[in-house]
């Protein structure tokens, strides 16, 4: 009995080596192909990654550095758009754009063009920068508001200040600020009472010990709402 198992067990074994032989003879150019196009894509992001892409990064942050300053001293007009010598933030987004300066460089370029009020702009790049960072996407998310708001988007403006009211609750101060003019837009501009009830009670359930949380029951109570807890 033992050595029929193991005549049975060398016949398995050598019907697999066989299969594998003539996958192998059908397959290996493709199997061939397949190994090498790996190969390269590994090498390839490696080569971009640490040759192209690192050497890039390095010099969107240096281009970055002058734009900045100028923002800084309140120089709108050549943080966008350069001195001549050095990039402003649009050039920087237009050479670097798929670099992290060229994405903070949006936000930047978003900012400058909201205290211009210039709001079509300012919505353009800020929609355009995104952000691991929760304060300050929740910071884009209430200039995103203040721009939308001014160019007479309500309903949008009241869709960026929930959101920014939301991505980081922990800032209670800017949470509420946010949370308070979308009750308010939804109340006085929108015409919805009932939603801007609720925003209401959330800011009075959220942050009770903000400036919002005790005004929310000035706003409740002219909406017909009473000794909210």
């Amino acid at each position: 009995m033992a050595e029929k198992k193991l005549v049975q067990e060398d016949n398995s074994a050598e019907l697999v080596i066989e299969k594998a032989k003539d996958i192998w003879a059908r397959y290996s150019k493709v199997i061939s192909v397949v190994f090498v196009v790996v190969i390269l894509g590994v090498s390839g992001y490696f080569i971009y990654k640490n040759y192209i892409q690192k050497p890039k990064e390095e010099k969107a942050v240096d281009v970055l550095f002058k734009a900045e300053e100028y923002f800084r001293m309140d120089s709108l007009n050549l943080a966008l758009r350069g001195d001549g010598q050095n990039y402003g933030f649009l050039k920087v987004i237009d050479k670097y754009g798929d670099t992290d300066p060229g994405n903070l460089a949006c936000f930047y370029a978003g900012v400058c063009y909201l205290k211009m009020d210039d709001n079509q702009n300012a919505v353009k790049y800020l929609k355009k920068f995104s952000t691991s960072s929760k304060p300050l996407q929740a910071r884009t998310y209430k200039l995103l508001g203040d721009a939308s708001a001014d160019l007479g988007k309500s309903s949008d403006a009241v869709d960026y200040y929930k959101k920014s009211a939301h991505v980081f609750e922990e800032d209670k101060a800017r949470s509420a600020e946010a949370l308070f003019m979308a009750a308010y837009l939804t109340d006085r501009v929108l015409k919805k009472p009932n939603e801007a009830i609720e925003l209401y009670k959330e800011i009075k359930e959220k942050f009770p010990s903000t400036k919002e949380g005790y005004d929310a029951d000035n706003y409740l109570a002219q909406l017909g709402v009473y000794n909210v807890n």
